[in-house]
């Protein structure tokens, strides 16, 4: 299908709601220490008001579960959204009422509002229709671009959309869905995904999902442990999943079946204590000492992995390789963040999905150098597993 954007639209004289992803971490000094996500909220906004139309922001931040909690309030966002735009964001200090109604009564073309957090509602993540209702009263049309709240169905991604007759996708949404959707639903072959973090519970559906669908499975992260522990090996003090083990042998007994080459690290760097500073030694799996436990993968592994990065077209990633928050355990993460730059150089597309691995390219500074880092987390695992998202199910064809 070909989605309805921001671009196919004319939003002279229209007051624009749109649902943004403005959860971004705020220090004690409510300060913003990462503003990446308002940042890419930018086009969208800029588009309308360059058409001459006005826009109301609405978002959540953080969990306040459904109360005030000055601690999660939107006002540093709308701060520095004013500081980006370079106009005067007007903030409205509820989400609804009748100072929010005013407010949005009162915007001209080029104005912009942001609401207050929507989660001091329970309401939002309840999908209650007269808060959805009240929401969209405020607006002639809708835009989502939120992208990390597409996979829940609430009042603002999912109930809103009943009371408009089109539901638009922002910029920022439609970036996600081209790469993490249209581009590894026809990758250009051969396609690789690399799998980290530290648990397999997590990524179970990817796992099932991606074994029908690419021709390199990279396995790394504590998740690796739990693996081998279902084919017998000595795992030490390394963290892993006992209750996860027969379904790692009904994912190692698909693998078989599948015809993917499935590469699970070779080596791995075993300590003595879940510590920087701690001693360490680089061991094959096979031989893994029962008074260690594993904090990264091991060179051999590494150049293993490298190798099928730089001969692949399209590169998928997700979780780090090691506890990449700790200098001495961060070598495997940044291996393959560096291959994957390197590919992208050379013309593969390379896509970092959601949570750490988009840390990581971030602090390791590699981030400017793939194709698309996303700014959702638990929606790209979603998007990547094949799954319809609730709200993007409810975007409007051209």
């Amino acid at each position: 299908m070909t989605r309805l954007t921001v671009n196919d639209v004319n939003f002279k004289d229209q007051k624009v709601l749109i649902r943004v992803d403005f959860n971004v971490p705020v220090n004690e000094s409510g300060e913003i220490t990462n503003d990446y996500r308002i940042v890419s909220s930018l086009p969208t906004i800029q588009k309308i008001l360059n058409d001459g139309g006005s826009v109301i922001c609405m978002s959540h931040l953080g969990r306040p579960k459904g109360e005030y909690n000055p601690a999660f309030s939107l006002r540093p966002a709308a701060v520095r959204l004013s500081e980006l735009l370079k106009i005067d964001v007007k903030f409205a200090p509820d989400c609804i009422g009748e100072e929010a109604v005013n407010l949005a009564k009162s915007l001209k073309p080029g104005d912009v509002l942001l609401l207050e957090n929507l989660r001091f509602y329970k309401e939002e993540t309840k999908n209650d229709p007269d808060f959805s209702k009240k929401l969209a009263s405020y607006a002639d049309l809708y835009v989502n671009d939120a992208f990390g709240t597409s996979h829940r169905a609430h009042a603002s991604t999912a109930g809103v959309t009943e009371y408009f007759p089109k539901v638009i996708s922002g910029l920022l949404l439609e970036k996600e869905l081209i790469y993490l959707k249209d581009k590894i639903e026809n990758p250009v072959r051969p396609y690789s995904a690399i799998l980290g973090g530290a648990k397999i519970s997590g990524k179970i559906d990817t796992i099932l999902h991606l074994l029908n669908k690419v021709d390199n499975l990279l396995i790394g992260g504590g998740m690796i442990f739990t693996f081998y522990k279902a084919m017998g090996y000595e795992i030490g003090k390394s963290l892993v999943e006992d209750d996860k083990i027969d379904l790692a042998k009904e994912i190692l007994e698909k693998v078989k079946l599948s015809g993917v080459n499935f590469v699970l690290p070779i080596d791995v760097v075993a300590a003595d204590a879940f510590e920087n500073d701690a001693p360490a030694v680089t061991v094959p799996v096979e031989e893994f000492p029962a008074d260690k436990l594993g904090l990264d993968i091991g060179p051999k592994s590494i150049k293993k992995f490298t190798e099928i990065i730089a001969e692949s077209k399209t590169v998928l990633w997700n979780g780090p390789m090691g506890v990449f928050e700790m200098p001495n355990f961060a070598v495997g993460t940044e291996a393959v963040a560096s291959a994957l730059a390197d590919a992208t150089d050379k013309g593969a597309i390379s896509l970092v999905g959601g949570g750490d691995s988009v840390a990581a390219v971030k602090k390791l500074g590699y981030s400017d150098r793939m194709s698309h880092v996303s700014t959702g987390g638990g929606a790209s695992l979603e998007l990547i597993s094949g799954l319809e998202l609730p709200a993007v199910a409810k975007i409007s064809e051209k």
